[in-house]
């Protein structure tokens, strides 16, 4: 990894990377966040997954489905870079990566009403199209999906 890394930093000099304890992007600080000591193979495929990142001027998301979308769009930007520099990509790791979103956006998209899967109505709240019900969904991407109905604010 450390080779990809030396590549990509004189390849990308607009860009920072700095060693962390996650891997991420940091839009705002145009730095690319990775883990030093991660594995050589799939530490380089997270490396070039935040570099998708990057490259595709990612930002912010408005709904829970952009999100979705700029992950699979970064991972197919990592496979396209990891063609580049030699790094071939494993398509299970990518599609568990994604499948970690595609959960998340599940529950948080399930009426705790009545179980159907609905639509997002704004960045916090979901609205089901089956029994009318409308929930809150915290903001943050990485907690726990909890949803509170609107009418009762009671957890569910």
């Amino acid at each position: 990894m450390k080779q990809l890394l030396k590549q990509l930093q004189t390849d990308y000099p607009s860009l920072k990377f700095v060693a962390h304890d996650t891997f991420s992007w940091s839009p705002s600080q145009q730095i690319v966040y990775y883990v030093a000591d991660l594995s050589e193979v799939r530490g380089a495929w997270s490396l070039l997954h935040e570099v998708g990142h990057a490259l595709l001027g990612h930002t912010d998301f408005t709904n829970d489905f952009d999100l979705l979308q700029m992950e699979v769009a970064a991972w197919t930007k990592a496979v396209e870079l990891g063609k580049h520099y030699g790094v071939n990509i494993d398509d299970d790791h990518v599609q568990d990566c994604l499948d970690t979103y595609r959960d998340w956006l599940h529950q948080r998209s399930t009426c705790p009403t009545c179980g159907a899967v609905s639509l997002q109505q704004d960045s916090r709240t979901y609205r089901c199209h089956n029994c009318s019900e409308a929930w809150q969904v915290a903001q943050n991407r990485h907690c726990r999906p909890y949803r509170m109905k609107s009418k009762q604010k009671q957890p569910v």
